[in-house]
Order: C-alpha cells, then sequence, then structure tokens
C-alpha cells in the first residue's frame, strides 16, 4: 500500500492510501491546506486545532451544498427522462398514424387502379 506525505497547516503527516489514489489524496491534502490558510488570513491566529476544526466544517458545509446540487439536478434530470419518454410515445404514435394513413391512401389508389383496369377491358 503507497504511502503519501503531505503537509497541512505546516506539519507533515505520512498517509496510506490505495494504489493509484496517491495524487488524488494529495489535491485532497492542499485543499485542506489552502481552506485553512484562508481562514487564518479572515481570522488570524485563532490556533491551529480551531482552524482545522473550521477548514472542515468549511469543506462540510461545500460538500452539503454539492449533495443538495446533485439531488437537484437529479429531479430535473428525472423531468427530462419523463419528457423525452412522452414524447418518444407520441412520435411512436404519429409514426403509426402516419403509416396507417399511408396504408389507407395506398389500399384507396389500389382500388382507383384496378377500377381504371376494369373499365378498360
Amino acid at each position: 500500500m503507497p504511502q503519501v506525505n503531505v503537509t497541512i497547516n505546516g506539519k507533515v503527516y505520512r498517509m496510506a492510501c490505495d494504489d493509484g489514489q496517491e495524487a488524488h489524496l494529495e489535491g485532497l491534502a492542499e485543499r485542506l491546506n489552502v481552506t485553512i490558510d484562508r481562514l487564518r488570513q479572515s481570522f488570524g491566529e485563532i490556533g491551529d486545532q480551531r482552524l482545522t476544526v473550521m477548514a472542515a466544517l468549511t469543506l462540510g458545509d461545500e460538500l452539503s451544498e454539492a449533495y443538495r446540487r446533485i439531488r437537484r439536478l437529479e429531479a430535473e434530470l428525472a423531468g427530462v427522462n419523463e419528457t423525452k419518454a412522452a414524447v418518444i410515445a407520441r412520435y411512436e404514435e404519429a409514426q403509426a398514424g402516419f403509416a396507417r394513413a399511408v396504408d389507407h391512401v395506398a389500399m384507396r389508389l389500389e382500388g382507383f387502379a384496378d377500377r381504371l383496369a376494369a373499365d378498360r377491358d
């Protein structure tokens, strides 16, 4: 199992991760570190532990908002899929109606052709 060294709030942590996840873990640590730095700029030196907790809550809030957006988008997608299914059903009905009309016209034309042929004889 690979291990990665990440720096968060000036401290180096050795973390284990799954194969191929090293860059992802480093990116997560960097995002946490950036959030801590941003909070430090806003609130000053209020203690490492407090900054870390505030950063975790900030990231948790962003994740919660992302979940809400995902649920809203899933609901919108469900609506789009329902509309798509209704449009396909209407298209298929129209296509079947058109095919029936073409068959009806073809039968009438054949009838006319048969009568014309009979009149010539």
